[in-house]
């Protein structure tokens, strides 16, 4: 069995696709211009782990012939098979980003990716990725937060990240949708059903003036909302931006982060990616440390990437806004049966950091 955020999954090694088959494999190199004259000659699995979305194998790569420069592993990456139906869509967005959105994006921002599919009839899919094992790492283990250096480096590849889709001519045409206003209202509908019934769960463990911020929250969303439906200043977000989903360079290396695990992407405000890295993941005392320098460093990173017209205060704005936002994590969380231990300290976190900005007052 293997660990996933303090979640157990037991490992079923699922059937390897055909697409690892060593003249499968060469002819999806040498198309991603990563094999010239020579072939594979043997594939070997080094290593294999479930998540709760996704089977990931290391494999090994034996060739015949030329084969400079040519990958000596790579991730395979499939959906788990106890959830490659009820999780479809989370495949099907991951495979998206990497066959369209990444070849448009400057290198060095995620793992290379060698070829992927999605079969809409058997909802299978894979990835072939880079494999990042030699030169980078993920920081710590979960649910430790970052050094202060890590956590730099992580803000910074995130920065960069965003200023390549900021404004994006193609935001909401050829790269990702635009949600509606009246998409957005039947969102917050759905929300506020689930955040009844959580509610009614958890009882007298959620206070009455949590309760109140719900219900303010709740009644004042779609003015909140105008905020993503001016389509000013909005970029691509992961939208699952915590500190482990995050590879960074292994002592000794000179190499940027990468950002990973692209099943939840989508066009939003900048700053929620920032606000569930700090604001979700973090207690006060490590986000009140780090929060200013790492927004500072932010801001700084878009301006050098060419990001203008977008200052220091509305970025501040932002990210208390975004902070507000985060209350309903825990609640989406919770109505898709992620454990406890996972959405209790969230709420527990995003509650406390509302407090000390002081985003109640975004209610009016």
């Amino acid at each position: 069995m293997a660990r996933d955020r303090g979640i157990v999954v037991l490992m079923t090694p699922p059937q390897l696709p055909a697409v690892v088959e060593p003249a499968q494999l060469t002819a999806a190199l040498r198309k991603a211009g990563a094999l010239d004259a020579g072939a594979v000659r043997e594939v070997k699995v080094l290593h294999q782990r479930d998540t709760m979305l996704s089977h990931i194998i290391r494999l090994g790569l034996r060739y015949v012939g030329e084969s400079g420069g040519a990958p000596q592993s790579l991730i395979l990456k499939m959906a788990q098979p106890s959830f490659a139906k009820t999780l479809a869509n989370a495949g099907r967005h991951e495979v998206e980003f990497y066959t369209q959105l990444a070849p448009k994006m400057p290198t060095q921002l995620a793992p290379r990716c060698f070829g992927g599919d999605f079969d809409e009839e058997s909802l299978a899919w894979h990835l072939l990725l880079e494999d990042l094992t030699g030169s980078h790492e993920i920081a710590t283990e979960w649910p430790l937060p970052p050094s202060r250096e890590q956590a730099m480096a992580i803000v910074t590849a995130l920065a960069g990240w965003h200023a390549a889709w900021w404004n994006h001519a193609n935001l909401g045409e050829a790269v990702g949708s635009w949600s509606s206003v009246g998409d957005s209202a039947r969102q917050m509908e759905t929300f506020a059903g689930h955040y009844d019934r959580f509610a009614d769960l958890l009882g007298d463990c959620l206070s009455e003036e949590r309760r109140i911020l719900y219900r303010r929250f709740i009644e004042q969303s779609g003015r909140l909302l105008q905020r993503y439906h001016s389509h000013r200043n909005l970029t691509i977000v992961h939208g699952d931006a915590h500190s482990w989903n995050f590879l960074l360079p292994r002592a000794g290396i000179a190499d940027t982060a990468r950002l990973f695990d692209f099943d939840r992407w989508r066009i939003n405000v900048p700053t929620n990616d920032l606000a569930y890295m700090m604001a979700t993941q973090w207690y006060p005392e490590r986000r009140q440390t780090l929060e200013r320098a790492l927004l500072n460093r932010y801001h700084e990173t878009l301006i050098a990437h060419g990001v203008s017209g977008y200052t220091r205060g509305a970025l501040d704005q932002d990210y208390r806004w975004s902070v507000l936002w985060h209350i309903t994590k825990p609640v989406w969380q919770w109505s898709v049966d992620t454990p406890s231990i996972v959405w209790w300290n969230n709420l527990e976190r995003v509650m406390m950091a509302v407090e000390d900005l002081g985003c109640e007052e975004l209610l009016g």
